[in-house]
């Protein structure tokens, strides 16, 4: 199963996609994160639905320095599949 979301807030320059890597890789998690052009985080986990629940969780509030106003998501389904969790990049 996968999510995509939307993470809105100060959620960048607060190292927001670093430390989602790190929440993900230790929840077992695949996927990638990336900041958008209008200042949000976009990000899509893949896993099992209790690991899932817990990184949305997580999502809502962020690392310390971040402030999560608003959780999308955008997307489900079972169709994709990654190899790991990765930082990428949206022509920033």
């Amino acid at each position: 199963m996968y999510k995509k979301i939307k993470v809105i807030g100060k959620v960048q320059g607060v190292f927001f996609r670093k430390s989602t890597q790190d929440k993900a890789k230790e929840l077992g998690l695949k996927g990638w994160v990336r900041n958008e052009a209008d200042g949000s985080v976009m990000t899509i986990i893949q896993g099992e639905e209790e690991q899932l629940k817990l990184m949305e969780a997580w999502l809502r509030v962020g690392p310390s320095r971040s402030n999560v106003s608003e959780l999308m998501i955008l997307e489900e389904g079972y169709n994709l599949k990654f190899e790991s969790f990765e930082i990428t990049y949206n022509n920033e």
